[in-house]
C-alpha cells in the first residue's frame, strides 16, 4: 500500500513536501516514483528513486527544482518541491516499481503499485 500526503495549494515560487509512505511489501526492493497528471493530460513521470544505490532520476521540466529522498527506516519517499509554477498543478501519484524489472523510471505501467494521489495547486 502507498499512501501519498501534502499536497495543497500554494502561490507560484513556493514549495511544498509530497510525503509517500509505503507498507505491505518489500520497500527496500522496490524503486519508488513520482508520477503526476493534470486535466486533459497524459500521466508523466517526474522523478523516481532506486533503493538499491540511491539513484534518482528527474524530468526535465522538473530538474533542479524538485528533489527526491527516502528515509528507509520510515518507509517512507519525500519529494521536495520548490520553485513552483503554475503548470505543476496535477494529482501527484507515488508508485513502486520492483527494481530487478525497472526498465524505465518513467514508464508507467511497469509500476505495481500506486498510491490514491493528492492534488497540488499552484496559483499564478
Amino acid at each position: 500500500q502507498l499512501v501519498e500526503s501534502g499536497g495543497g495549494l500554494v502561490q507560484a515560487g513556493g514549495s511544498l513536501r509530497l510525503s509517500c509512505a509505503a507498507s505491505g511489501f518489500g520497500f527496500h526492493d522496490y524503486a519508488i516514483g513520482w508520477f503526476r497528471q493534470a486535466p486533459g493530460k497524459e500521466r508523466e513521470g517526474v522523478s523516481c528513486i532506486k533503493q538499491s544505490d540511491g539513484s534518482t532520476y528527474y524530468a526535465n521540466s522538473v530538474e533542479g527544482r524538485f528533489t527526491i529522498s527516502s528515509d528507509n527506516a520510515k518507509n517512507t519517499v519525500y519529494l521536495q518541491m520548490n520553485s513552483l509554477k503554475p503548470e505543476d498543478t496535477a494529482v501527484y501519484y507515488c508508485a513502486a516499481n520492483f527494481e530487478p524489472y525497472l526498465k524505465s523510471p518513467f514508464i508507467a505501467p511497469g509500476y505495481d503499485y500506486w498510491g490514491q494521489g493528492t492534488q497540488v495547486t499552484v496559483s499564478s
